[in-house]
């Protein structure tokens, strides 16, 4: 018997990428809904009712209401929601399966599910296994950068990126320190002192490079490259979707292209530098590990199966 789904906002960047990802699976079945009732509230709650798990793919108010709306009718449809709109909720559990040992049993018994920010993956899976091994204090002063493909900023940016040929210089934003990833980096990324965070548009569709950088001297033990590799490669033994790679190991002659894991649903983690500078980097699709990828991990351990079916 096929698994019920429903994507509500499958017109949308996550919502057409998790669609795809549908295509070759013969132990799901997608339910539909028409152009005119798409926008029908009461449409769209009959098709959630419906299904057996429903993913939301919506702006954040719009999935703030159909979830209330769920929830008042009594529909028992457990709820995946890739917007923001509930990341720090406390009725909601956080949809990273590799947060700790415990979080993919967490996720499999879960009724509502949201599913991480793109640049708040990479971020986390970095330095929480630093502060949770007490390489660094949670009052570290964490900084890093986020380089994402236009395809990070939905329709609308796209839409921008396909109209204007002046945007071919990486574009640096959240400039004020606002960014709505940060209340969800600073909830579970373990960090107790403000986190320093810098995104950066550019000119291509889709891949992300998270990049932290890291003072020796700052830690708590004195941890080295080989060690930090050790320390990560442990931490993420027998996750399918991460790959810890061999310290120094490069690409392109040198440099790390942050387009280099687009279209595919794993994530990498790569560590460089010297003895008293380190940089530590996580590298995936920011519409995959990121977003839809990310989603279809969570849905597959809700329904009992391997976190990486249809996903490798």
């Amino acid at each position: 018997m096929k698994h019920k789904i429903f994507i509500d906002g499958r017109e949308g960047t996550t919502g057409l990428k998790i669609c795809e990802r549908f295509a070759a699976r013969d132990d799901t079945e997608l339910l539909e809904i028409s152009e005119t009732e798409r926008k029908n509230p009461k449409s769209r709650l009959d098709r959630i009712s419906e299904a057996e798990i429903a993913f939301l793919c919506l702006p954040d108010a719009a999935s703030r209401e159909i979830a209330a709306a769920v929830a008042e009718a009594g529909v028992k449809t457990r709820l995946i929601d890739a917007s923001g709109a509930h990341r720090t909720a406390p009725d909601w559990v956080y949809g990273l399966p590799e947060l700790t040992p415990a979080q993919s049993g967490r996720i499999a018994a879960a009724q509502r599910i949201a599913v991480p920010g793109c640049h708040a993956t990479g971020f986390i899976l970095l330095a929480r296994p630093l502060i949770e091994a007490g390489v660094t204090g949670a009052d570290y002063p964490f900084s890093f950068c986020s380089v994402t493909g236009y395809s990070g900023g939905g329709k609308g940016m796209i839409a921008e990126y396909a109209q204007r040929d002046d945007l071919k210089a990486p574009r640096q934003y959240g400039l004020s320190q606002a960014h709505k990833h940060l209340p969800e980096i600073e909830a579970f990324s373990g960090a107790r002192a403000p986190v320093l965070f810098n995104p950066i548009v550019a000119d291509y569709y889709s891949g992300i490079l998270v990049t932290v950088p890291l003072h020796r001297r700052l830690f708590r033990k004195k941890t080295r490259l080989r060690e930090l590799y050790e320390l990560f490669a442990a931490r993420y033994a027998g996750r399918p979707l991460i790959k810890v790679l061999e310290p120094g190991r490069e690409s392109d002659d040198g440099f790390l292209a942050a387009d280099a894991l687009s279209g595919q649903s794993g994530l990498e983690i790569l560590l460089y530098g010297r003895e008293d500078r380190i940089v530590i980097a996580a590298r995936y699709d920011n519409l995959g590990k990121g977003a839809s990828g990310a989603a279809v991990q969570c849905m597959n351990l809700m329904l009992g199966l391997p976190e990486a079916s249809w996903l490798m």
